[in-house]
């Protein structure tokens, strides 16, 4: 995952990292090798794409999509695994944001039948959980790692991500999911979103409502709409 581009000799904050200011001399937030290693005990031994990769990431998927020499958002992802650390600043120069790695995802898993696993931060507030997480995906696994430490420059040896994370699944084996995700964390189906009515607000029928004249005339019955 690359958070920002930063000169070697420069520090820079990022004030849109999942909604918080984090400043850094290293702009490669790599996936800890114990999260590598649960998401291909998932997908049965071996990722197939990593489509934001970078020179420190030790995801050893079999296709690799890096920046600058590929884009991964601009490329098709038809592959039967892919493990997503997308991210988590906008992309200014390519007028990205996490919103359109999430939505890839779910095209990766509706046109191609892909089975996907994103690391992302906590944020279930956002338009991007609300539309491409909740409804669309089929599990969360909430991390218990409170301050993730991202591999970064090469060890773990940090502060922490500033947020929570977790780890979205796109796929059909719920199972798998949840017997390996068990132990770091809190596993939660989305089936049922995925299923329930847009909107469960039952219509009212119109009502019947009294206009009572006060001079001795009979009620005068009108149908009032329903509010």
């Amino acid at each position: 995952m690359d958070l920002f581009e930063a000169s070697a000799n420069s520090i820079k904050a990022v004030t849109d990292f999942a909604g918080r200011s984090v400043h850094s001399q290293s702009h490669h937030w790599c996936t800890p090798p114990q999260y590598v290693a649960a998401v291909k005990r998932v997908f049965g031994g071996e990722i197939e794409l990593d489509p934001c990769s970078n020179p420190e990431s030790v995801v050893n998927a079999k296709c690799e999509f890096m920046l600058p020499e590929i884009d991964g958002l601009a490329q098709e992802w038809n592959f039967p695994s892919i493990y997503v650390n997308p991210p988590y600043g906008a992309d200014r120069a390519r007028g990205t944001t996490i919103r359109d790695w999430f939505a890839k995802c779910v095209a990766s898993r509706t046109e191609y039948g892909a089975q996907v696993i994103a690391l992302v931060p906590v944020a279930t507030n956002t338009t991007h959980w609300k539309k491409y997480v909740f409804g669309a995906a089929d599990a969360v696994c909430f991390l218990y790692d409170t301050r993730l430490r991202f591999l970064v420059n090469g060890n773990t040896d940090n502060k922490g991500a500033p947020m929570a994370c977790a780890m979205v699944y796109w796929g059909d084996d719920f199972s798998a999911f949840e017997s390996v995700f068990n132990a770091f964390g809190a596993v939660v189906s989305l089936e049922t979103l995925k299923t329930a009515p847009k909107n469960t607000r039952k219509k009212q029928q119109p009502r019947e409502m009294f206009l009572f004249d006060f001079n001795g005339i009979k009620p005068e019955r009108k149908r009032a709409a329903a509010g």
